[in-house]
């Protein structure tokens, strides 16, 4: 390190400009990924499978202002509050906040950097010297104080570069938050209709035996009456008794399920059980969704933009570690007052001052600039590689989305017809086990086709409605532009 004052020669002025340009422009090379223009992905023009999944109109421009609340159009007071209880209180989304603040005070410490740094301290010293020859005794005393100042100039816009990676960073964290958002309100409404659907397995069981049940009865009284025997009515007790096992899984599954909806929400299990005690059906899937066009889908989804804000980042802390081989300039001042007493701080006479300047340029490194140069590079060649995965990922999940609804909405017309014929033949099957033209067994496996039957129905149904959701958040729907502080929550 070079000292230069406030003195330095001009005609050596003259000669460190060229050379710090000259080393400015050997220094600048191009850092292979510039952002993601250079990703090699990029949305096609339409979905695939949008013309088969929907009516014409899907083809519209998405409407983002319904993705916002998406799960309003299931009409469910229910649901609606508790997404709204957990975008409100999930410890997840508060963790995602305090890291939006650890990202803002980043950013403000690469900003600190860009100015200058002031300190001031006042210092005192006092001696006292005995002579024990002379039996005299001295005393003496020192007073200072001192204002200093040091900032380093910004030549080649390095602190620039990574104030604005601050910046990217940041910007990616919000992004990240907004992420959360979305897949929560997602579980908590695929976790709520997993509730209804085991709820309407349970209700379809109860019904069921309910059949199982008169069959049953009716098998012992023709026992009794000689008409048929003891078989007949263990067979008829035996599925009676298999369709019983069922319920307490179902009870499980519901009770459990509950537990998850009151942990998403922060709440502790079983708080919600009064909310959600009520059996209700799986919610109605909406008439249609205006899903828009690929690229449409990319600028909203919150995860495919914080991939692209951390290219951002990692390109400028590459072009920063460029510049690490670049002159820097520093500037130092300091003005003080040195006094043999207290009382002369303030007498301008014992004021003295100084500014130096030092410019410094790395001459040998043992390799570690090229190495941290080459540790930047390939970590935004990842960060392009994540960007390119990441968006690869949203458009996939927005097509599997399209095919789950379209298959659902097929099987469920198949099993609603499957289901009325098997309703019918369970009736026309007691009625001839009655009049002693079918055999028990033909009543019993009607009853558990049936069974059966409802049961996908039931599944299919949720299914169904899982697949809206998950379009929803494919389409990037669940996400608010505010971002609460962490007092708020």
């Amino acid at each position: 390190m070079t000292a230069m004052s406030s003195d330095l020669p001009s005609y050596t002025l003259r000669y460190l400009a060229p050379l710090s340009l000259m080393l400015g422009l050997t220094a600048c090379t191009s850092t292979g990924v510039r952002g993601i223009d250079d990703a090699s992905v990029s949305p096609p023009a339409q979905w695939h499978n949008a013309d088969e999944t929907a009516s014409a109109s899907d083809a519209a421009s998405l409407d983002t202002a319904a993705l916002q609340q998406w799960w309003a159009r299931f009409d469910d007071p229910v649901l609606d509050r508790l997404i709204g209880e957990a975008l409100a209180h999930s410890p997840d989304l508060q963790s995602a906040v305090s890291r939006v603040a650890v990202a803002r005070a980043q950013r403000g410490v690469e900003r600190a950097d860009l100015l200058p740094s002031a300190s001031a301290g006042v210092s005192g010293r006092g001696t006292r010297t005995r002579d024990h020859l002379a039996e005299t005794t001295t005393n003496s005393e020192s007073w200072g104080a001192s204002a200093d100042a040091s900032w380093e100039i910004d030549l080649f816009g390095r602190q620039r570069l990574q104030l604005s990676a601050a910046d990217a960073n940041l910007a990616q964290t919000e992004e990240n938050f907004r992420a959360a958002q979305v897949s929560l309100a997602a579980e908590v409404a695929v976790t709520y209709i997993n509730l209804r659907a085991a709820e309407t397995q349970l209700d379809v069981v109860l019904r069921n035996l309910d059949i199982q049940e008169e069959t049953t009865q009716l098998t012992r009284w023709r026992e009794q009456a000689g008409q048929t025997d003891s078989l007949a009515t263990l067979q008829a007790e035996a599925s009676l008794e298999q369709a019983r096992a069922s319920l307490p899984s179902l009870r499980q599954s519901i009770q459990q399920t509950r537990n998850q909806l009151a942990i998403l929400t922060g709440r502790t299990p079983g708080s919600l059980n009064g909310l959600l005690e009520a059996s209700k059906p799986i919610p109605e899937v909406p008439p249609q969704i205006d899903i828009g066009i690929p690229a449409e889908t990319l600028r909203q989804r919150p995860d495919v933009r914080a991939a692209e804000y951390a290219v951002q980042s990692a390109v400028k802390l590459a072009d920063a570690a460029q510049r690490q081989r670049l002159p820097s300039l520093s500037l130092s001042g300091s003005i003080g007052v040195d006094a043999l007493e207290a009382g002369d701080l303030f007498d301008p006479q014992a004021t003295v001052g100084s500014i130096v300047g030092n410019l410094t340029a790395p001459i040998f490194q043992g390799g570690r600039i090229h190495e941290n140069i080459v540790i930047q590079n390939e970590q935004a060649r990842q960060a392009l590689l994540a960007y390119e995965s990441t968006v690869l990922d949203a458009l996939s999940e927005v097509e599997d989305a399209l095919i789950s609804i379209r298959t659902t909405r097929e099987r469920l017309a198949t099993l609603a017809k499957a289901t009325d014929a098997a309703r019918e033949a369970v009736d026309l099957a007691t009625l001839q086990y009655e009049s002693g033209e079918a055999d028990i067994l033909d009543v019993l496996n009607a009853q558990r086709t049936l069974l059966s039957l409802e049961e996908q129905q039931a599944n299919t149904t949720a299914s169904q409605a899982s697949a809206h959701v998950q379009l929803y958040k494919a389409l990037g729907g669940g996400w608010t532009e505010n971002i609460p502080s962490l007092s708020a929550n």
